[in-house]
């Protein structure tokens, strides 16, 4: 993951959480939907929240699940340090500042966790990831990303954009933290749902399906091996 992102969310760490719901618009219903697609057998399940920032996924995992595990992993420190803030000393939350899309993982996992982060990744990189989630899943773990998927056109990514750029213009927020989001998402590097879901099918997932979408705010669940409805 590239130095430039890094820069970008740690300035924007200590205002993250106050501003998500406002650069989110379907806020509840995105998060809502991620966090009831994880679902553990394990009732003190241990969680790995990927490109984890201030712990804001994770916290809503923790409000389902008290008993579980939390390793955070953040390229940002800075990210980090707002998700020590929101945990305090908990000794059930574990922290990496590194790149999670080439960390040497030796854990295994009943739910791997993701938002707003995977699309930072190249394409070859997201396939790659996949796989490493795949590996690092217990059987009938559960991978859920909650992230940002292209149009099927260029037509639709620029509507999705167009609507969203609306949409925050009415949000409240400062000038200077618009142009700072819009500023962000030029790194962005979405793909599309269908690739999404062939990726995450390709590296040995079973039941991968974009569950919830909104424009352009998409949330991908899939298991591995052994899970029935």
């Amino acid at each position: 993951m590239s130095d430039i992102v890094k820069k970008h969310f740690d300035a924007v760490a200590p205002n993250y959480d106050q501003q998500r719901r406002q650069l989110i618009p379907c806020f509840d219903d995105f998060y809502g939907m991620a966090a009831d697609a994880v679902a553990c057998v394990n009732q003190a399940p241990r969680i790995l929240d990927l490109g984890a920032g201030t712990g804001l996924f994770s916290a809503f995992i923790r409000s389902k699940y008290p008993l579980a595990s939390f390793t955070l992993i953040d390229l940002s420190e800075e990210m980090l340090k707002e998700a020590r803030a929101r945990f305090g000393d908990n000794p059930a939350f574990n922290y990496i500042a590194a790149d999670y899309s080439n960390y040497p993982y030796t854990e295994k996992y009943d739910a791997i966790i993701s938002s707003l982060s995977i699309h930072h990744l190249t394409h070859t990189a997201k396939r790659e990831l996949f796989s490493t989630i795949h590996e690092r899943l217990v059987d009938g773990g559960v991978f859920v990303n909650a992230d940002q998927a292209a149009g099927s056109t260029p037509f639709w990514d620029d509507y999705y954009m167009s609507q969203w750029v609306s949409t925050i213009q009415k949000s409240g927020l400062s000038n200077d933290a618009i142009e700072a989001s819009i500023e962000r998402r030029k790194v962005d590097i979405n793909a599309s749902v269908q690739d999404q879901i062939n990726w995450i099918c390709e590296a040995g997932f079973v039941h991968a399906d974009c569950i919830y979408k909104h424009h352009g705010f998409a949330v991908f669940a899939a298991f591995k091996n052994g899970v029935t409805a």
